[in-house]
């Protein structure tokens, strides 16, 4: 998602929601940095995954979107697709042996082999292109909203889910990741990630992100936090941001009441 409205409004959306975790079943959590790696700083970043053992990212912005394979120590895309400058790339993941990439305002979908980075097919998608993750069994998505989106392999919507906390609907869920049975999402303009039970849809847990990137390594195009990666062969945990110069390794800690 492009920053291309005012921050000041969507903050004021989002306060009521992010502010107040006074549910006690909410656990807050921070993360610790356990290695640090480099980042492209050209990668707007939109989705991060891990297939395979390997990293993949999709990257947005309007004549720069791209889809990589990424080398974690280095940064560098080892692979890498680039789109028609009309699209701006979102989400992605894998899904039943086919690599789904979202584009934003566009409402069109890419489907890909993941082994070649081939195209396969291109269709119609009916929102918004956000977040895109998977279960295994469908896909997950967001579209900025408060929702979450369960479907098929041809996008057929399957059910809906109203993300809620304290029951008040936590809106501008951007990039997904399903980590040991739960979506964690980003929010769209601040360092929080969500922690959501796809069932019912409330937030069992917060993670705030605050201060991972350190002010001295921002840089006028420095964007917002924005990409979760959780690998499940060893249950590792990256992230990044938009035009960062860091990969972060991390783990989430409890914090103290």
């Amino acid at each position: 998602m492009a920053r291309y409205f005012s921050s000041f409004i969507l903050l004021l959306a989002m306060v009521p929601a992010l502010t107040c975790a006074c549910d006690s079943k909410v656990t807050n959590y921070e993360v610790e940095v356990l290695e640090e790696y480099n980042h492209d700083t050209n990668s707007y970043t939109q989705g991060l995954f891990f297939h395979e053992g390997r990293m993949y990212e999709s990257t947005g912005q309007y004549g720069k979107s791209t889809f990589r394979e990424v080398e974690i120590p280095t940064g560098r895309a080892l692979r890498k697709v680039e789109f028609d400058k009309k699209y701006f790339v979102e989400g992605s993941c894998i899904f039943n042996d086919a690599l789904y990439i979202l584009t934003w305002e566009n409402k069109e979908v890419f489907k890909y082999d993941p082994s070649t980075l081939e195209p396969i097919a291109r269709g119609r998608y009916p929102r918004q292109g956000w977040g895109l993750t998977t279960d295994g069994e469908q896909l997950i998505a967001s579209d900025g909203s408060a929702y979450l989106f369960f479907m098929d392999g041809d996008l057929k919507l399957k059910r809906k889910v109203l993300v809620t906390l304290d029951e008040r609907p936590v809106r501008w869920l951007n990039e997904l990741e399903y980590v040991d049975g739960m979506v964690w999402a980003n929010v769209y303009m601040t360092d929080d990630i969500v922690i959501i039970n796809p069932k019912d849809g409330k937030v069992h847990g917060m993670i705030s992100c605050k201060g991972l990137l350190p002010r001295k390594l921002q840089k006028p195009d420095t964007d917002v936090l924005n990409g979760i990666a959780f690998n499940p062969a060893d249950g590792s945990l990256y992230l990044t941001g938009k035009n960062w110069p860091r990969l972060y390794k991390v783990k989430i800690v409890k914090k103290n009441d």
